[in-house]
């Protein structure tokens, strides 16, 4: 069965989200090489809560970024976990 149109347009948005999440672990990887400004850990954290899971963990084994620290060690895999249960969820009801 195909999604609708709804469906694909939610696909389309946590896409794009996720790979902005991708994208900001990578920034805060560069900045800190550079010791500039950072982006703040419940910034990143909070990204992967909110349906970014999967642009979280990417991020983190691409850059190697926070794997070192045992909030995103365990979290960002948890949230990517919450982020597919989600997901799944709504498709069941929708």
């Amino acid at each position: 069965m195909l999604p609708d149109i709804k469906t694909e347009i939610i696909i389309i948005i946590l896409i794009v989200w996720n790979i902005i999440v991708f994208a900001m672990y990578g920034l805060d990887k560069q900045k800190a090489k550079r010791n500039s400004r950072r982006i703040s850990e419940k910034t990143l954290i909070l990204s992967a809560v909110f349906m970014g899971g999967t642009g979280a963990l990417l991020g983190m084994q691409i850059f190697r970024h926070k794997t070192r620290h045992i909030k995103f060690k365990i979290g960002v895999p948890l949230m990517l976990i919450l982020n597919i249960a989600v997901f799944c969820v709504y498709l069941y009801f929708k």
